[in-house]
């Protein structure tokens, strides 16, 4: 199979835990065998593989999502990287052309779509081979997965087939986002809902992107892609085509956007250090902290806690918290990059202090400063420090002073985590300048 999973998004919904970098997808709340636990993107990458281990997987994603995939899934994973966001058509698009131009997937093989965040089964993707092979067979031009709706919901687009007495069927028509007696009426006419999984041949997409967008291939793509207009690929394609057919899915199928349908499928009510007396009830607590969380009497309710804030709310009111979100002026304090993660842990007016995890064998791009300097303490594991070029062994208990302008970085020898303090008048993310390690220290 040849898949494309679309991972946008941000994070406001599920605040604290995510943020504009960390969405939904790369929260670790579901639980392994093993007793660890997963992202949602983790998961879906998984279940493909338990289907199809042969699965070319290609992740379209923006570039603040680049490093957090990298650090879940590892760095052989395909991602092919929106310069900025426009969209899914655009993304669609550019992801087809990176397949095409890149992969070299001729234009006669089968393209399957479908967003990185559903909570599914693993036969979901078994419907997904069968949604393959539907499109292999060249009854319509496009082959969509219709989920077959378990409650009237306002949350979804509809797909009306014409016909529901079959598992496949020709699209009647779309419907767009219903209110309340509308999606009952959808549901008596057997209705389903747009899930966001199409499949296609290859040629057949980069065939409708030609019509609609001036472009030669997919380095011309990406140079002009901020200039594209940002249109869904349901508008721009799928609405418009006339000869589509869809394949009903009845499993198990979750859009677990909101905190209430998320903690539906948490397998234990607590993540993290926390404890709920016996006069709770039905209260679910997720504590990124390495704090004690203390619950008493609630019903109903949600505790969540990270380094970005506290959410206390019952169930009812978790999916109206954006636009308090909205209103909060706070810069992103937990992320995941490639080479590990970083934890803002205390912010003053000319310091701020920062938790950074390295993983083995990883290390930060080599670079500099130009209006702070930064002290490094090292409180876990053992790493090569480079500065200005000169090579020096660090452990545990190890301070490292680092003036305006040099340039340095830090080679993980085992797990490895450091206190980083920064200290200026000016802290900003844009004062850094990267070097070529190789090069500036003459290894090349």
């Amino acid at each position: 199979m040849n898949i494309i999973l679309l991972s946008g998004g941000s994070g406001k919904r599920l605040w604290p835990l995510s943020n504009d970098i960390r969405s939904k997808q790369f929260i670790k709340l579901f639980k392994k065998e093993d007793g660890t636990y997963e992202s949602m993107v983790q998961r879906i990458y998984r279940q493909i593989a338990m289907v199809d281990k042969q699965a070319n997987i290609t992740i379209a994603t923006s570039k603040s999502q680049v490093s957090t995939l990298h650090n879940q899934l590892g760095d052989k994973v395909n991602i092919c990287v929106e310069p900025t966001r426009r969209d899914t058509f655009p993304a669609i698009v550019l992801a087809a052309s990176y397949l095409y131009d890149m992969q070299k997937i001729k234009k006669e093989e089968i393209v399957i779509v479908c967003p990185v965040d559903p909570y599914v089964d693993v036969d979901y993707f078994d419907s997904i081979k069968e949604l393959e092979k539907l499109a292999k067979e060249r009854e319509a031009n496009l082959t969509l997965m219709g989920i077959e709706p378990t409650y009237p919901s306002e949350k979804y687009g509809y797909i009306i087939p014409e016909t529901s007495a079959r598992v496949v069927s020709k699209v009647k028509t779309f419907k767009e986002k219903p209110d309340l007696k509308t999606a009952k009426d959808y549901m008596k006419m057997g209705a389903l809902w747009n899930g966001g999984v199409f499949a296609f041949q290859l040629g057949y997409i980069l065939k409708k992107a030609h019509e609609i967008i001036d472009f030669n291939n997919y380095e011309d793509l990406y140079a002009n892609y901020e200039s594209l207009q940002k249109i869904s690929f349901d508008y721009a394609v799928v609405e418009k085509e006339t000869d589509i057919q869809v394949m009903r899915f009845s499993g198990q199928w979750k859009d677990l956007g909101t905190w209430n349908t998320l903690t539906e499928e948490m397998s234990d009510p607590i993540i993290g250090k926390a404890v709920l007396n016996e006069t709770c009830e039905e209260t679910c607590v997720v504590n990124e902290l390495n704090i004690p969380v203390l619950c008493m009497g609630l019903k109903n309710m949600i505790v969540s806690v990270s380094g970005e804030g506290i959410l206390v709310t019952t169930k009812d009111q978790s999916s109206y918290i954006k636009p308090f979100v909205d209103g909060f002026d706070q810069t992103v304090r937990f992320a995941e990059k490639s080479w590990g993660s970083f934890h803002i842990i205390d912010v003053e007016e000319e310091s701020l202090t920062i938790k950074v995890t390295l993983n083995p064998g990883h290390s930060m791009n080599y670079h500099s400063h130009e209006r702070r300097k930064e002290v490094w303490t090292i409180v876990r594991g053992e790493a090569m420090v480079i500065i200005d070029g000169a090579n020096r062994k660090v452990r545990t208990g190890a301070v490292i002073t680092l003036p305006v302008g040099c340039k340095h970085t830090i080679i993980a020898e085992t797990l490895v985590q450091l206190i980083e303090v920064q200290i200026g008048k000016e802290l900003s993310v844009q004062d850094k300048k990267k070097y070529n390690l190789e090069v500036e220290t003459g290894q090349i």
